[in-house]
C-alpha cells in the first residue's frame, strides 16, 4: 500500500496519526504544525524514530499533503471560553481556521484530497454558526463536498461524555458518516487505575472542592456538584487537576480523588506507551500533578473517533 501523506496543522499531541498507526496504514507524514512547545516535545517523543519538529505557526505554510487535518483552537467559539468568535481578521486564536483556507488556496491548482476539521459543539451555536457556514462556502468554492456530524466519543467506545463536530471535505462524493462503525461503550473501570496506584497527590484535600461533592451525584453533568464517576466521565478538559468537571473518584478509604494524567489519556483513547513517552519528554517536578500532560489530553481529539472516520476514508484515499 502506498503510504498516505497527511499534514497536521494545529497538531497537538498527534491524535490522527495515532489513529491511522493503530489501524496499520503507511503514513508520510510530510510535516507538523504545532505552537504548543510542550506538545512538540511530546508528539515528538512518541514518533521518536522520525524527524524531530520544532514548534511554528500555520501562517504562511504551504505543502501538499493526501490528508490535511486541522483542528484549529476552539477557546473562542466554545461556551466555556468568553465566546470571542472567529471572524475573519478578528485576531482570536479560534480565527486561526481561516488560516487553513489560505494555505489550502495557495497550493494552487494541487489540493488535498481530504480535509478534516474538527471543533467543539457550540461552532455551530446561533451566534457562532455563520463561521462555519463561510468555511463550508469557502471549501465548496475550491472544488469541495462537504459533510459535517455532530460525533459523540461514547459511540465509538470511549466512555467520555465529549460531543465535537467534525466536517470532511472531500473531492467527489460526499462523506458518509453514517458508514463510521460505531461500537458500544467501555466500562470506565477498564480506563480507570487502581486506587493502589494512585499517589495520594490526586486526593481531594481543598474544603472548598470538599463542599461541592455530594455523595449520592453519580454521572451527572456538573453544575454546581462535582460528579463522582460510575460508567462514565465529561468532558475531559485543560484543568481537568484544578476543575474536575470531568469528573472525580471515590477512593476505597471513602475519600474522593481526580483523574490522574494517565487515565485522562486513555479517555482519549491513547495507549499507555504514548503516554509514557509523553511523560518522559514532559516529566513534571516531582510530588506535583502534571498540568502538561493533563492540558495534551484536554485538547486532544479521541483516537477511536478518527479510526472510525479513516476506515470508511481509507478507499477513497488511495483510489483517488
Amino acid at each position: 500500500m502506498k503510504p498516505i501523506q497527511i499534514l497536521e496543522l494545529f497538531g497537538g499531541i498527534g491524535s490522527p496519526r495515532i489513529a491511522l498507526r493503530n489501524l496499520g496504514i503507511p503514513i508520510k507524514a510530510i510535516d507538523y504544525v504545532e505552537i504548543d512547545q510542550n506538545a512538540v516535545k511530546s508528539y515528538n517523543s512518541i514518533f521518536k524514530n522520525d524527524l524531530d519538529y520544532k514548534k511554528q505557526t500555520v501562517c504562511g505554510w504551504n505543502l501538499k499533503p493526501d490528508i490535511l487535518i486541522h483542528g484549529s483552537p476552539c477557546q473562542d467559539f466554545s461556551v466555556a471560553g468568553k465566546q470571542k468568535g472567529a471572524d475573519i481578521n478578528s485576531g482570536t486564536r479560534s480565527s486561526l481556521m481561516w488560516e487553513t483556507i489560505n494555505i489550502i488556496r495557495n497550493m494552487g491548482v494541487w489540493k488535498p484530497k481530504i480535509v478534516i476539521w474538527e471543533n467543539v459543539k457550540n461552532v455551530r451555536s446561533k451566534h457562532m454558526k455563520h463561521n462555519h457556514e463561510k468555511y463550508l462556502t469557502e471549501m465548496e468554492n475550491m472544488g469541495y463536498t462537504n459533510a459535517y456530524e455532530l460525533l459523540d466519543a461514547r459511540d465509538f467506545g470511549i466512555p467520555q461524555a465529549r460531543q465535537r463536530y467534525f466536517t470532511v471535505s472531500c473531492f467527489g462524493k460526499k462523506f458518509d458518516f453514517s458508514a463510521m462503525q460505531k461500537k458500544p461503550m467501555n466500562s470506565v473501570w477498564d480506563y480507570l487505575q487502581p486506587d493502589e496506584e494512585v499517589e495520594d497527590k490526586y486526593t481531594i484535600v481543598s474544603p472548598s472542592m470538599l463542599r461541592c461533592i455530594d455523595p449520592e451525584n453519580y454521572d451527572n453533568a456538573p453544575l454546581n456538584k462535582l460528579s463522582i464517576i460510575k460508567n462514565m466521565v465529561f468532558t475531559i478538559t485543560t484543568y481537568q487537576d484544578r476543575c474536575p468537571n470531568a469528573g472525580i473518584i471515590k477512593r476505597q478509604n471513602g475519600q474522593y480523588r481526580l483523574l490522574t494524567e494517565k487515565e485522562c489519556w486513555r479517555l482519549q483513547g491513547y495507549t499507555d506507551s504514548d503516554f509514557a513517552a509523553a511523560l518522559a519528554a514532559n516529566p513534571g517536578r516531582k510530588g506535583y500533578k502534571n498540568n502538561v500532560l493533563y492540558k495534551q489530553a484536554g485538547n486532544s481529539i479521541p483516537v477511536p473517533i478518527f479510526e472510525a472516520m479513516f476506515e470508511v476514508l481509507l478507499a477513497d484515499i488511495q483510489s483517488a
